[in-house]
């Protein structure tokens, strides 16, 4: 048994093959441009090597042809692979070895590597979650021209329904704030149509999903939000606990102390971005619909403002995730009693 650290970068990756007694056995540096090279040079380690490499940016192709030579996959967590950023001496060939004796003295850092599958979904949900941002980042701007005009918005239901595109349509503003308009307007239409598209793939491409059904019953959750969680969070049984999920989502707040004083500043934001982009926006909603999360969202409000108060419904929302998906049972107004759903595969 061999075991290797592969440092990866934008074109090449240097790697480091140790036996396991730590000794170096040799050392490469492989360019990406043939990943035929790539395959060939791994291929006498078949069945006869770990690997450790860094969950860097573009792990995912790597990762993918290392385990089709039938190779024992590790992903390294970067932020938590303390040894290699904290080095005085840091250089390819020290990391690349480094990865290889942490993997060889079980002391690596692991993150989570999804199923091919499970990884394909994720692309097609972020895809969709991108163009989302793309299309609320444009509304934005059109809401910025109608305040930079001191034009007032009409009290219709949503500005950008068939009702509020009429009433934007018909305004007659000067340039060039009108072609700023229109060309938000047509961009906005764009992306309307490329949402749409990807919608239709996503529900022909998803099987019926009993947890779907059940994050569903969540405030502020839909069917696709629901997916989006879904693959991200993949398996929730590796998580222990709600503290550990919120803080795999980045919506724990960060801590800093000094002597006897413990210090709790904002989130970490360190973590799934998607996952928490997806429980904020969840957030937004949900107070609304639910009276339980309207009293809590009204406290934190009035004493830390609306950003907080958002930010701390969406942790709440995270931790009732948790729970329905650890009990296989919908989501419940604390201190009602519920029918508990039959038992579900996850």
């Amino acid at each position: 048994m061999v075991i290797t650290g592969l440092d990866q970068h934008k074109h090449f990756s240097r790697v480091a093959v140790t036996d396991e007694a730590g000794a170096v056995i040799e050392e490469q540096r492989l360019g990406h441009a043939d990943k035929d090279i790539i395959a060939r040079y791994f291929e006498p380690f078949k069945g006869n090597a770990k690997i450790a490499m860094e969950s860097t940016g573009n792990w995912t192709w790597m990762c993918d042809l290392l385990e089709g030579q039938g190779l024992d996959v590790h992903l390294a967590h970067p932020l938590k692979t303390r040894i290699i950023c904290e080095s005085k001496v840091k250089t390819d060939k020290i990391d690349a070895r480094m990865l290889a004796h942490l993997l060889r003295a079980n002391l690596l850092a692991e993150s989570y590597i999804a199923p091919l599958d499970v990884r394909s979904q994720r692309q097609q949900l972020r895809y969709r979650q991108s163009l989302i941002r793309v299309r609320t980042g444009l509304k934005n701007r059109v809401h910025g021209v109608l305040e930079q005009l001191g034009i007032a918005v009409p009290p219709v239901s949503d500005l950008f329904g068939k009702e509020g595109l009429s009433w934007l349509n018909s305004l007659a503003i000067a340039e060039p704030y009108a072609a700023s308009m229109q060309g938000y307007l047509r961009l906005i239409r764009e992306i309307d149509l490329l949402i749409t598209a990807v919608d239709k793939e996503i529900k022909q491409s998803l099987k019926t999903n009993p947890a779907a059904s059940l994050l569903d019953t969540i405030p502020g959750i839909g069917t696709f939000t629901a997916q989006l969680l879904l693959a991200e969070i993949g398996d929730i049984r590796r998580f222990a606990s709600t503290k550990k999920l919120c803080s795999y989502a980045g919506l724990v707040p960060s801590t800093h102390q000094s002597g006897e004083t413990l210090y709790h500043g904002s989130i970490t934001k360190q973590g799934n971005r998607y996952i928490r982009w997806a429980m904020t926006e969840a957030a937004q909603k949900a107070y609304c619909k639910d009276h339980y999360l309207a009293r809590f969202y009204a406290t934190i409000y009035r004493k830390k403002g609306k950003a907080k108060a958002i930010t701390a419904v969406a942790r709440k929302l995270l931790v009732s995730v948790y729970h329905v998906l650890i009990k296989n049972e919908p989501y419940r107004i604390p201190g009602k009693p519920v029918e508990r759903a039959g038992q579900l595969s996850l």
